[in-house]
């Protein structure tokens, strides 16, 4: 819901009016070793160098120290740890770990050695990421307690003159996830989800398409309006373009938007009902890149496309055996309701190849069989193998964990349907969840105008999606963002000849 002020000075942080400086620490086998922009003078840096041993400073990943007093500045001084070596995601990490852990200060300038500009977009990325706070559904006197730093300078003489705007504009994009996700279910449903999408992309050079239930039934998107049967509150579908002229290529986002997974007919227990109104990730991140890609005018065209719907049991839900005819004419057998995502997914992907665009690649909370295959940080990637190494490439460059899955063609005969062209699930087996769930979407994949199948890459963000384990570095509990930065950098890649 917040996110920092950010500004760049040239100006020494010895004389800086921010209530907390913030400096940093080298792990090494000898101790720690200060880091600290050489401005602040020779007099400040030896006393707290003195420090270190005192306060058992490491230099570990997450450790943030405040010093009681230090020679040379009436600012209150906190040395947080970079961990082994010094790198643009050590960086990152740790200057969203320390705004993340002060709270209480409004405003904090960092004072750190940055010879480059990605180093010093490193760091004011980290500190403003780390500076989300959701406060919606909080009492205002207990929220204003708990909140990060409001302001954030960084003090560098290293010219870096787009470093704000795209921090700013990656921070923000992050931000819209996680408000969007944080959002309970009774407040975020398929209508006003599309409606929020809508007034994301207000004011900026993108074309957005509602499709309301009876368009959907109209149009053929039968997975969409399936899922979306049993619900009260009827289903939708956005598209959002971006098409600058001097674009040469297309990039398609396809979102998976479950508002909220029951699991329908086959309903899940109470435990695993918890935790999903997460279930729309994907499609607020496709919103997202969107959104920031235009903020940045990219020179690339991107559609994403937000399949959103909600997963409820009813008289009017999908039942087993129940077979939908999704976009194209397809048509799939449902032999579990819980099994929705790939559904939506599946015509969202369709439409998408319609356009012929350069490639597609989709984004969903898919499986929770993604979970026990790569835990919580990591997320599957799996698809084209150029474009899934493209993938890879761009979520390293940004300090993302991305992992390549294998395709077994073997697993599709486990699809087969005695009544309809595939089946959406394999009952009775839990073998190989997460990639069962790729080779379903990939029968959903279209030709380009040459008749070669497009080139597709599936992002399974079940795992890291949500953080409900300890906070670290610029990450705290709850939603996180995953995969936003690495498609926005993806999508940089794609604008280059």
């Amino acid at each position: 819901m917040t996110v920092p002020t950010l500004s760049l000075s040239t100006e020494s942080a010895r004389d800086s009016a921010a209530d907390m400086l913030i400096l940093a620490s080298l792990q090494t086998d000898d101790g720690a070793q200060l880091l600290a922009d050489v401005t602040l003078g020779d007099a400040l840096i030896a006393s707290v160098t003195a420090q270190l041993p005192f306060l058992n400073v490491t230099g570990a990943r997450d450790e943030v120290v405040r010093l009681v007093a230090a020679v040379g500045t009436p600012r209150s001084i906190a040395i947080v740890g970079l961990g082994r070596r010094v790198s643009t995601d050590s960086l990152r990490h740790a200057a969203g770990s320390a705004v993340r852990q002060l709270t209480g200060a409004v405003s904090v300038a960092f004072a750190l050695p940055l010879p480059d500009a990605d180093q010093v977009e490193a760091v004011l990325e980290g500190a403003a990421l780390g500076g989300y706070s959701y406060t919606a559904y909080r009492h205002s006197s207990l929220a204003a307690a708990k909140l990060p730093a409001q302001n954030v300078v960084v003090h560098t003489a290293t010219p870096a003159p787009s470093a704000v705007e795209r921090a700013r504009i990656s921070a923000e994009a992050i931000r819209l996830v996680k408000d969007l996700v944080n959002m309970p279910p009774l407040d975020l449903y398929p209508a006003s989800l599309a409606d929020l999408a809508v007034e994301a992309a207000s004011g900026l050079p993108l074309t957005v398409t509602v499709w309301d239930e009876q368009q959907l039934a109209a149009d053929g998107f039968g997975g969409i309006a399936g899922v979306g049967a049993g619900s009260t509150r009827p289903p939708r579908l956005v598209k959002l373009s971006y098409t600058p002229a001097e674009a040469s290529k297309h990039l398609a986002l396809v979102g998976k938007g479950i508002t909220f997974d029951t699991g329908g007919l086959s309903l899940k227990s109470p435990a695993s009902m918890v935790g999903m109104k997460y279930d729309m990730t994907g499609a607020a991140t496709v919103l997202a890149v969107v959104v920031a890609a235009a903020r940045l005018q990219l020179p690339v065209r991107i559609t994403a496309w937000m399949c959103i719907a909600e997963n409820m049991p009813s008289g009017s839900a999908i039942r087993p055996n129940d077979v939908l005819r999704l976009r194209g004419g397809r048509t799939v057998e449902v032999l579990n309701t819980d099994a929705e995502g790939r559904l939506v997914l599946a015509d969202g992907l369709v439409a998408a190849a319609e356009e012929h665009p350069d490639a597609i690649i989709d984004v969903a909370t898919l499986t929770g069989a993604a979970v026990v295959a790569l835990g919580n940080r990591y997320f599957g990637t799996m698809g084209d193998d150029a474009l899934v190494q493209h993938v890879l490439a761009a979520s390293a460059a940004v300090g993302e964990t991305a992992w390549p899955m294998p395709f077994p063609e073997e697993l599709r005969a486990t699809l087969n349907s005695d009544v309809a062209d595939i089946a959406n699930a394999k009952i009775g087996s839990s073998a190989g969840g997460m990639l069962l769930a790729g080779v379903f979407l990939q029968e959903f994949i279209g030709t380009d105008a040459a008749g070669q199948r497009i080139p597709w890459a599936h992002l399974d963000i079940a795992g890291p999606a949500q953080n409900s384990g300890s906070s670290w570095g610029f990450t705290a509990a709850g939603p996180t963002g995953v995969s936003v930065r690495a498609l926005l950098r993806l999508a940089e890649d794609f604008s280059r000849p």
